[in-house]
């Protein structure tokens, strides 16, 4: 493992931290969309399958006991905390997500590294993590005003894919052979979906400003 990998998983780990961290001492959901925590819990719980039969290290099989179990426990706070769920914006976060899901598992099913159920689904899941940030960022834009925790949360998302970018130029060029288009490809569709929230993200830091989205 490599400093750029490394640094992706932490990341991504520390936006997970973050918003369980919100969810939990806050007891608010507000400005987080219910639609992107069902998609990620999609992705994760369809890419770890292999998690059952394929032991690969100590390190990888937590880190995806992590993600799974984290992201399934935030759709449950959002759905069915008696306190929580009263601050979910329901009007506001109506993004249809099931046209990011049947587009995505009719590409895996066109375009993947082999034709079997898991290397299928693992194609599925590389697609829709790509776009699943979608939902979030209308409703950030809906909302316009957004929490110092919701924004930390999206900035570390957006932080874990560019360190996995760099991963991946590393190890193209120090590894023979080492060639993935599948999650290039996605993976720079996901990171120019950040590339407008980075913006502001950034000018509202240096100005010391609240961080707002044009509507």
């Amino acid at each position: 493992m490599n400093i750029f990998r490394l640094a992706g998983d932490m990341t991504h780990l520390m936006s997970v931290l973050v918003l369980l961290l919100k969810i939990h001492t806050i007891k608010s959901c507000a400005g987080i969309s219910l639609k992107t925590q069902e998609l990620y819990a999609l992705v994760f719980i369809t890419r770890y399958l292999d998690l059952f039969f394929d032991y690969i290290s100590f390190y990888n099989t937590v880190m995806k006991m992590i993600f799974i179990a984290s992201s399934v426990s935030i759709v449950w706070y959002m759905r069915s905390h008696k306190i929580v769920r009263r601050s979910y914006d329901k009007e506001q976060d109506t993004f249809r997500h099931y046209l990011l899901i049947i587009p995505c598992f009719i590409l895996a099913l066109l375009v993947h590294d082999k034709f079997t159920f898991i290397e299928v689904l693992w194609a599925f899941s590389i697609y829709l993590e790509a776009v699943a940030i979608l939902p979030q960022l209308v409703l950030l834009q809906r909302s316009r005003n957004i929490d110092n925790l919701t924004g930390q949360y999206v900035f570390f998302l957006g932080a874990y894919r560019g360190f996995y970018i760099l991963n991946w130029i590393y190890r193209y060029f120090t590894e023979k052979h080492y060639f993935r288009w599948i999650p290039w490809v996605s993976g720079l569709v996901q990171t120019a979906l950040y590339a407008d929230f980075f913006y502001y993200y950034f000018r509202s830091w240096k100005n010391n400003e609240r961080l707002q989205l044009p509507a």
